[in-house]
């Protein structure tokens, strides 16, 4: 029979990693979503900032999951249904080349995160290059690249100075602790 202390404090954390990654997700979409930033030929957002913040506060895993599962929602939201399921994998897929060098390939480095998130930024704007080509034809896709390289590269600004101040306050360890 187990010791219900420790089956409890088992679930409590479940709950809490489910809470804050669901949290983290809702965050992303609501960056995504509601915050637009007009651009040439379309508009920019806010998601990509959170995406690093996620992936510093909840882990490689969790926060590529919560990444997909915000940027798909806002694309559902938005009417793109067409982009939900890209959006999920590249997001995603952005997230854990971010976690990759944070924590397993610079872990020791102060900007290691940056590099992660610049790397895992360059694969995003391909990816979603590469997706456009078949779906709205090179040139479109090639006319999208600088608001997406724009967006990516304002998102890795603003997650520095909101990571900084967050890191001076000791306020992510308190958020990094399940």
């Amino acid at each position: 029979m187990k010791d219900t202390n420790t089956v409890s404090a088992y679930n409590d954390s479940k709950v809490k990693y489910v809470t804050k990654t669901g949290m983290m997700a809702a965050l992303i979409f609501i960056a995504t979503y509601a915050i637009k930033i007009p651009a040439p030929n379309g508009y920019t957002h806010l998601g990509d900032c959170l995406i690093f913040i996620a992936v510093l506060t909840l882990g490689t895993k969790r926060g590529a999951l919560a990444a997909g599962i915000g940027a798909a929602l806002s694309d559902m939201m938005s009417g793109f249904l067409i982009w939900a399921v890209p959006s999920f994998i590249i997001k995603a897929i952005m997230a854990l080349i971010m976690g990759a060098f944070t924590y397993r390939l610079l872990p020791k480095r102060r900007f290691g995160w940056a590099v992660g998130a610049v790397i895992g930024g360059i694969v995003q704007i391909v990816l979603y290059t590469v997706v456009k080509i078949p779906l709205f034809g090179p040139a479109y896709a090639v006319e999208r690249l600088p608001v997406l390289t724009l967006q990516t590269l304002f998102g890795i600004i603003i997650a520095a100075a909101i990571i900084s101040v967050l890191n001076g306050s000791h306020i992510m360890d308190k958020l990094r602790e399940v």
